[in-house]
């Protein structure tokens, strides 16, 4: 059973979403700009706080966010922390700088800048420093890197994607010497709040040390965006919904969700390979995202919520749809529950203050 609170708090959205989404249906789609209009409209019927809809709220004009791979590596693959890489790892399969050869960040931004303005009418960018580990270096040469990016006119914003054992007070900051200049975004791999999941991952760090970055970035006032993963090998719906409780009381500021998937050259494709590890079927993934965000605060952006891998890199799962149908199958079970992000939170935090109190009771 869903809670009465979750039903009120989602009517109103829903009723206007249903609106908005049946005037999209009418949109032509004979130009690029009416693909636009169309995101937009469907961006507006979503019961969850959408980056798309965040980037509205903060800038006056349209903003994308383009990837690049600034050549840097990882701890877990030079041996400063182990080898082989996490079990799932293989940046080719998302990001399409790491499958070519490496250009420069400034020639990669002029790239996606022409890409967006030319298909999307782009007007400003963020530029997010995706592939591996983006604050694993020396300060000049994160501050060399990251300058390349600052340099471009058009340029409003960073995000930089790294590792919660990868970010020493220096590194911290210089990223808050970047964020009094422009609007930065600190993108932590956590993946899994569970230290047991870790280790199967390979991932050579700790929850602990999760907490400890958030809490030292967050005393820089920096935008944290947590990365969590969902149907990882052994997790429960239980264990995943903590980490979701836990991210909650952190109070990070963006979130980042997709299903685990499968790609080739992986450890992890050995396993399924064995038919060791299972992945999740599109309807238990979509209900999954649901029962997560429902306990994630309404303020916090949801930047992503399902992956996106290039097909010749994808051994499972294959569930043949689009990263719009995945979104519209997230809201549509929303408003089939009558819920949306953030309605049981404090419903959540009111039965962990009673357990607490019950456990003192007994004491």
């Amino acid at each position: 059973m869903h809670g009465s609170a979750c039903v009120r708090q989602a009517r109103k959205v829903e009723t206007e979403g249903k609106v908005k989404e049946s005037s999209a249906s009418f949109l032509s789609l004979d130009l690029n700009l009416n693909l636009v209009r169309f995101e937009t409209m469907a961006e507006s019927a979503q019961l969850y706080y959408s980056g798309g809809r965040y980037l509205r709220d903060q800038f006056p004009y349209r903003v994308f966010k383009i990837a690049v791979d600034a050549g840097f590596t990882c701890p877990n693959r030079d041996g400063a922390a182990g080898r082989g890489g996490c079990v799932f790892c293989n940046n080719a399969s998302f990001s399409s700088n790491s499958r070519q050869a490496r250009t420069s960040v400034a020639s990669q931004i002029e790239d996606g800048i022409r890409f967006y303005r030319e298909r999307l009418a782009g007007h400003k960018f963020i530029v997010y420093f995706q592939a591996y580990t983006n604050t694993y270096g020396s300060l000049e040469q994160l501050r060399r890197v990251y300058d390349q990016a600052m340099d471009h006119p058009d340029v409003v914003g960073l995000a930089i994607g790294t590792r919660p054992d990868c970010v020493p007070d220096p590194v911290l900051d210089l990223l808050k010497e970047y964020a009094g200049r422009t609007h930065l975004w600190l993108e932590l791999g956590l993946q899994s709040s569970h230290d047991v999941t870790l280790r199967r991952l390979n991932r050579r760090h700790t929850y602990a040390q999760f907490l400890d970055a958030v809490r030292r970035a967050q005393q820089r006032a920096l935008r944290v965006c947590a990365h969590a993963i969902l149907g990882l090998p052994g997790e429960t719906r239980d264990m995943m919904l903590v980490t979701a409780d836990r991210l909650a009381q952190l109070a990070v500021e963006g979130l980042k969700l997709h299903h685990l998937y499968v790609t080739t050259g992986t450890e992890l494709e050995r396993s399924y390979r064995r038919s060791a590890i299972r992945v999740l079927r599109l309807r238990e993934y979509i209900g999954l995202v649901c029962d997560f965000l429902e306990r994630i605060p309404s303020s916090v952006v949801v930047q992503r919520v399902t992956g996106e891998v290039a097909e010749p890199y994808v051994v499972a799962p294959h569930w043949g749809v689009t990263k719009l149908q995945v979104i519209h199958s997230i809201n549509e079970e929303f408003r089939r529950r009558g819920t949306r992000q953030g309605c049981r939170v404090k419903q959540v935090e009111a039965e962990a203050q009673a357990q607490v109190k019950e456990v003192m009771e007994r004491s």
